[in-house]
């Protein structure tokens, strides 16, 4: 356990932001399986939709901080590549 005032704001901080960052990991995972489950189904309309809302959920994740650039990139050229076979 931490002694010095600042290390104990450090770990409060901390663990504040691995919520934060959890939430929204959580969330762009959910959007990710709904465009999925919509590919599965081959639902281009559902997985249209689905797509707009995962990319628009990635990218304010990137912006965040919670994922890097190029992991964005990656995760919505996967999700569209995939979208876009069935269309």
């Amino acid at each position: 356990m931490a002694n010095i005032k600042s290390a104990k704001k450090r770990i409060l901080v901390n663990e504040t932001k691995a919520a934060r960052n959890k939430a929204i990991k959580s969330k762009v995972k959910t959007c990710v399986k709904k465009v999925e489950t919509a590919v599965a189904k081959k639902d281009a309309t559902a997985a249209q939709d689905a797509l707009k809302v995962a990319i628009s959920e990635i990218n304010k994740a990137g912006s965040k901080g919670v994922y890097h650039k190029n992991t964005c990139s990656r995760k919505i050229a996967r999700l569209s590549k995939a979208v876009n076979e069935i269309a």
